[in-house]
């Protein structure tokens, strides 16, 4: 660690601040480098939000001209056109049949956290001031801000941060008995069911039987139903969102990350016509606002985004990866003992690994497999028990090929260096 580092980084360890083996400099494209020299294949998609690359041009210049036109304009208690235009194209995007109105935010985390205040509110409208209750998945990953937090199925020290989890419940991912037990118990408090369609810790997809479920439960409870799409929308999984295959609608959408193709800190929850009309009808003004949402800037991204991903064909360039990168994954379970299976759907994938005693490989060793196969030219995700990869929509089958064989490099290196410390 340096000592005289003014940065705390996000999530790294003291020992590992400082090193510039960590220290990006520029992207392009689906490369990134480093201040040690070294240009590294991206396969996480930045944190699973440059859908489209780094470094498009089309997007820069729209915020560019944002910024010369209209530099500062906001959406708290005050429009600006450009929010007026953004929302729109979701809600068309989006489904303009089910869904009516856009909430701008910044952060996949801060718009969990206004779904929350969304549907305590929207059940209080309606006299039903008793529905504060929202329920999670186990292993769900919604954000560290203190709701989102909250929220977020896995133990990261919530306890430790004081984070109230008292008006939260969570429940097994893909089984329908447990949230069925949990709303025979509290079902009249019960405000929302927060779900992410693929699960980001292990990309774990929700099955049909348990999406049918969650509607039918929704129908007979009267929970407002949210899927949150921070991590699948945007053409990460096949189709523009994930919950666009589902026999019916959520109430809630969030979206992040894919948002601004990773340009701007952006954030949108997209209400359905049914529930924004209890807001209308109650004239009633919702307690929340960010500084940031919604600005002039953030808005022609979101945009250009959406331009760029139409004329790059990137959720039908997405779909075709897929289909090679599940080819190219059952290809390297079947010659690799340590890969005991994967996990995930279209282009959002988890490598199960295991350790030379054939048990899962503890999850005190996935950063030092993360490390092998950055030493070998590719960034991938830790996961559980194992790696994740989030290719860019518009890899190359080259690209792709690259990836997966610095995968096996650093996977190589990884068990010769394990193998050598126990001989050791």
């Amino acid at each position: 660690m340096n000592d005289g580092q003014a940065l705390w980084p996000s999530l790294l360890p003291p020992a590992q601040q400082g090193d510039d083996t960590l220290c990006a400099v520029s992207a392009e494209g689906v490369r990134v480098r480093f201040a040690d020299g070294r240009e590294l294949l991206c396969g996480t998609s930045g944190l699973w939000n440059t859908n489209i690359g780094y470094g498009n041009r089309v997007i820069a210049e729209a915020v560019a001209a944002a910024l010369r036109d209209a530099s500062y304009l906001s959406v708290f208690r005050y429009e600006n056109s450009y929010a007026r235009k953004a929302a729109s194209a979701l809600v068309d995007l989006c489904g303009a049949d089910h869904y009516g109105r856009v909430l701008f935010s910044t952060s996949g985390g801060a718009a969990n956290d206004l779904v929350m205040k969304i549907a305590r509110l929207h059940h209080a409208l309606r006299g039903d001031a008793r529905r504060k209750v929202v329920v999670g998945l186990r292993g769900s990953y919604h954000g560290l801000t203190f709701g989102s937090f909250a929220l977020t199925g896995d133990d990261l020290g919530q306890s430790v941060y004081g984070v109230d989890q008292r008006l939260v419940r969570h429940v097994a991912p893909n089984d329908p008995a447990e949230l069925v037990t949990l709303l025979g118990r509290q079902g009249s408090q019960i405000a929302a069911v927060v779900v992410e369609p693929v699960l980001g810790n292990g990309a774990v997809p929700l099955t049909e039987e348990y999406v049918n479920a969650l509607l039918r439960l929704r129908d007979e409870h009267g929970f407002l139903l949210v899927a949150d799409e921070v991590a699948t929308g945007f053409g990460r999984t096949g189709s523009f969102l994930a919950s666009q295959r589902w026999a019916g609608q959520p109430d809630l959408l969030v979206v992040s990350k894919g948002l601004t193709n990773g340009t701007m800190p952006a954030a949108a929850v997209v209400v359905s016509t049914e529930v924004a009309r209890v807001f209308n009808d109650a004239g009633a003004v919702l307690a929340h606002g960010e500084t940031q949402a919604g600005t002039p800037a953030t808005c022609a991204a979101i945009l250009a985004t959406l331009e760029e991903m139409r004329r790059l064909d990137a959720i039908a360039a997405g779909r075709s990866l897929a289909v090679l990168l599940d080819t190219e994954l059952d290809r390297l379970v079947a010659e690799r003992p340590d890969v005991t299976g994967t996990s995930g759907v279209g282009c959002f994938r988890a490598l199960r690994l295991c350790g030379r005693d054939g048990a899962p490989l503890p999850q005190t060793e996935v950063p030092a497999v993360v490390a092998a196969i950055r030493a070998a030219g590719a960034i991938v995700h830790p996961g559980p028990h194992g790696i994740q990869l989030f290719p860019a929509l518009t890899y190359s089958d080259a690209e792709l090929a690259e990836l997966l064989d610095r995968v096996r490099t650093g996977l190589t290196a990884y068990t010769r260096q394990a193998t050598a410390g126990v001989a050791g």
